[in-house]
């Protein structure tokens, strides 16, 4: 999930590794980074969180090849920004003569920032990365009994954890939400000044989402205005390899898409009142059921592995 985002309807329960057929970005990647020979310091990459570094709605096609749909829910494997910017560091590595990166992503949907910390954490510095993206946070702060310091606190003491083994960590600030979620702002806002703050204390490089300015556009988010569309991802990983003080794939990746066509007020008021029906009432309902919608789930990629994978 994102920084301002509820969960998702609840999967059943996954008995095995997910399969997917992923299409050959490698040879693609590894073309586009021929300009970019440096080589790159991190060999072993492990992402932990919630939804949003799941990757949902950023799907990869279905295991007989045929595309699943974009920006709305499936059952398809999510992409998402971390394993764009694995296969990114993995092509500029390989680019440079160095081995493919391995990457493992152990982010479940749903998951509030101390789960994510117990349950994933510590299972990533077992993997012994020498890079962590910790990003989590936004399932607590759509609480209404949320208290930014304390999650901030904990934040603080996984990035201790981490960058005790030597690795470094790539922290998120969260998204600038608007419309119906423009009450996290605040929160958000206090939320993303700790994190700062937590990144200049301890040398962890942050990823600034709410600093973003073409995140500020619907159209890149999937249909339940939580999580993003594959462009959106795209533009989120070139945002991440900035923040890890890198170049971007895409210089433009921040510009604004071009302006779109004034939506009248009835269409706007019909497809609030469907996007309430369809992802605020299910959410509610898990809410007073006390149920997530990572129950059940395993990570996607739970062991590092060269990328990208096969």
């Amino acid at each position: 999930m994102t920084p301002t985002e509820p969960d998702q309807q609840p999967a059943p329960p996954s008995t095995s590794e997910p399969t997917a057929v992923v299409p050959d970005h490698a040879s693609a990647a590894a073309a586009a980074h021929q300009e970019h020979p440096h080589p790159v310091r991190w060999s072993r990459y492990v992402a932990v969180g919630d939804s949003f570094s799941e990757g949902l709605w950023d799907p990869y096609p279905s295991p007989d090849g045929t595309p699943a749909p974009e920006g709305v829910e499936s059952d398809a494997v999510q992409r998402g920004w971390t394993d764009r910017l694995a296969e990114t560091l993995s092509a500029r590595r390989v680019a440079a003569g160095q081995t493919p990166l391995e990457y493992a992503n152990l982010a479940i949907r749903g998951r509030q920032l101390r789960p994510i910390i117990a349950e994933q954490l510590p299972v990533a510095l077992a993997a012994q990365p020498d890079l962590v993206s910790l990003v989590g946070g936004g399932n607590d702060i759509l609480r209404p009994n949320a208290d930014v310091d304390l999650i901030s606190e904990a934040l603080e003491d996984a990035v201790v954890r981490v960058r005790a083994t030597g690795a470094d960590v790539l922290l998120a600030a969260g998204f600038k939400a608007g419309g119906a979620l423009s009450f996290t702002r605040g929160r958000v806002g206090v939320f993303n000044t700790n994190i700062w703050s937590i990144a200049r204390r301890h040398g962890a490089y942050v990823l600034d989402l709410w600093g973003m300015r073409c995140l500020g556009d619907l159209r890149l988010w999937a249909d339940d205005r939580l999580h993003l569309t594959p462009e959106g991802h795209r533009r989120v990983m070139n945002g991440a390899l900035v923040g890890l003080g890198l170049e971007p794939d895409d210089a433009d990746f921040d510009v604004p898409l071009d302006p779109a066509p004034p939506l009248p007020f009835v269409d706007k008021a019909k497809a609030d009142a469907e996007w309430a029906k369809v992802h605020v009432v299910p959410w509610v309902q898990r809410r007073i059921r006390g149920t997530s919608s990572g129950d059940g789930r395993a990570p996607k990629w739970p062991e590092p592995t060269s990328w990208p994978h096969a």
